[in-house]
């Protein structure tokens, strides 16, 4: 029989709800069927804690005395650029920007970096953070420069704003070329010598539901270690991605954006992260509940390891040139086992994503469920899907002509 979000609401109220998370249900569904654990199971919950590059907060630091127009001008946290074009005093931090003190030029093997996920992760912490601002004044906000120290708990608004996380399934990274090479999957070591994923597989949450059947725009959401929701489709969202008979995408797919309030949330759950020879990112945990609406709902959120399919991708030529070739395809459960074959060479894997901490948010959140704090929304509207959403597209680029 089928279910509602409202009827699941309730019994979160009444202390009578019944969670799950995305690996305890597969033995569940193994053990009693798919109609019985549908009929028994109300919520599963799903988890992810990995570097997700298009991250960042914004916030408002306050008027000045005299005022000042950091709009137009420049502004540093703890020597981080940070984008001044919304306002006065509202500012925006990205994850990947890099101090001004490490340059991209001087980001080189054997060296790491500090940049805006750092920034993020020590506001979240409550230590102190360095704001400069470089402006040009004006008649109503004369003031032309500010070095002072911001905390979040002054801050008027904090707010974490991620364009792009929770991919829908990744490439696995490798490296055919005769050189160690330095990406945003880490470091590959030549002539096939490892191979970086990232996802958290059977517990990553558009993977336990690949049609977006129950998430969408309006979603409440575990982000950061605090409530966040799903505020709109991600960058790059790519739902026509090729997929296994299961809906798991073979390929990249589905994104979220997401929001949520950066003073309630934890460094446990947002981790700056340095990549020797790339940059900076941002390190993010989400969890997402999954409302047990009906059978097929609950049979996605069955898919095991074995069953999600990745592709292996050559990072050296293939994939910076804009034509991955893909050398095969494996499954979670063989890159979980710590090697793959591929070109019939043995070759080491490593997550990059982290499985325990994901699991441990998938939990967490289970637990605030259970107890009556964290309830269910009805997404207010879908994510684009194949039926509707344009294809992603490379950029077309033109020659721009100088005018004489």
């Amino acid at each position: 029989m089928a279910k509602t979000i409202e009827e699941i609401n309730e019994k979160i109220k009444s202390g009578k709800v019944v969670v799950v998370t995305a690996e305890e249900i597969i033995d569940i569904v193994d053990k009693k069927g798919l109609e019985k654990a549908a009929q028994e199971v109300d919520v599963v919950t799903t988890g992810t804690f990995g570097p997700m590059c298009s991250s960042g907060a914004y916030f408002n630091f306050g008027h000045t005395k005299p005022k000042i127009k950091a709009g137009g001008g420049i502004a540093l946290l703890n020597n981080v650029p940070a984008y001044t074009g919304w306002a006065a005093v509202d500012l925006y931090i990205g994850a990947t920007a890099t101090a001004k003190d490490d340059p991209l030029n001087k980001i080189h093997p054997g060296e790491f970096a500090y940049g805006g996920g750092h920034v993020i992760e020590e506001l979240v912490s409550g230590k102190d953070v360095k704001l400069h601002v470089e402006a040009y004044g004006t008649d109503c906000y004369p003031r032309k420069h500010l070095d002072t120290l911001i905390n979040i708990k002054d801050l008027n608004e904090a707010v974490l704003f991620n364009s792009r996380n929770a991919y829908q399934n990744y490439n696995v990274a490798v490296n055919l070329s005769n050189k160690t090479i330095y990406t945003y999957l880490g470091t590959l070591k030549p002539n096939l010598g490892n191979a970086n994923y990232c996802s958290a597989g059977q517990l990553s949450p558009l993977l336990n539901d690949p049609f977006y059947k129950t998430i969408g725009i309006g979603t409440r959401i575990f982000l950061g270690g605090a409530e966040g929701y799903v505020a709109w489709q991600g960058t790059q969202h790519n739902p026509h991605a090729p997929r296994l008979d299961n809906g798991t995408p073979k390929r990249p797919a589905g994104t979220l954006a997401v929001i949520g309030d950066l003073k309630q949330m934890s460094p446990r759950y947002l981790k700056g992260v340095s990549f020797i020879g790339y940059g900076t990112t941002l390190a993010v945990g989400i969890g997402i509940p999954i409302p047990i609406l009906n059978e097929e709902i609950l049979k996605y959120t069955t898919v095991k390891d074995a069953e999600i399919t990745a592709a292996v991708v050559d990072y050296s030529d293939a994939y910076p040139n804009g034509k991955p070739e893909v050398l095969g395809e494996v499954n979670y459960e063989q890159l979980k086992s710590g090697s793959i074959e591929i070109k019939g060479k043995k070759v080491a894997t490593s997550g990059i994503s982290s499985y325990s901490r994901a699991l441990e948010i998938a939990n967490t959140l289970k637990d605030l469920i259970k107890k009556g704090t964290f309830s269910l929304t009805q997404k207010v509207a879908d994510l684009p899907s194949r039926d509707n959403a344009p294809k992603f597209k490379p950029l077309n680029e033109r020659p721009v002509k100088e005018e004489k």
